[in-house]
């Protein structure tokens, strides 16, 4: 069986379906196929985030590029510490 998958609209309209509609959570999911736990998370995650809810492939919260941004910039210090370590041994062991 293959996962589906869902647009950010799809999501939203959903989530505004149980919240500005009073539609319950248990319909709602019945009238659009979905199973009540994930439609419960949908919200659960539009309330915490509501801006940045939903930010599909490739799209990610300002916190999560600034920490992507880090990791590559921590990966790259370590290589140069490395190419760094290298060279004073390799200069150090031609001195004696």
């Amino acid at each position: 069986m293959k996962r589906r998958k869902f647009s950010r609209e799809f999501k939203l309209e959903a989530v505004r379906l149980v919240r500005d509609r009073g539609v319950t959570v248990a319909q709602a999911a019945r009238d659009l196929d979905l199973h009540e736990n994930v439609l419960r998370k949908w919200i659960k995650e539009f309330s915490a985030d509501p801006q940045y809810a939903f930010p599909g492939h490739g799209q990610m919260k300002p916190e999560q590029l600034e920490i992507e941004r880090l990791r590559r910039e921590v990966a790259k210090l370590k290589a140069e510490r490395d190419i760094l370590k290298k060279a004073a041994a390799y200069f150090a062991r031609e001195v004696t």
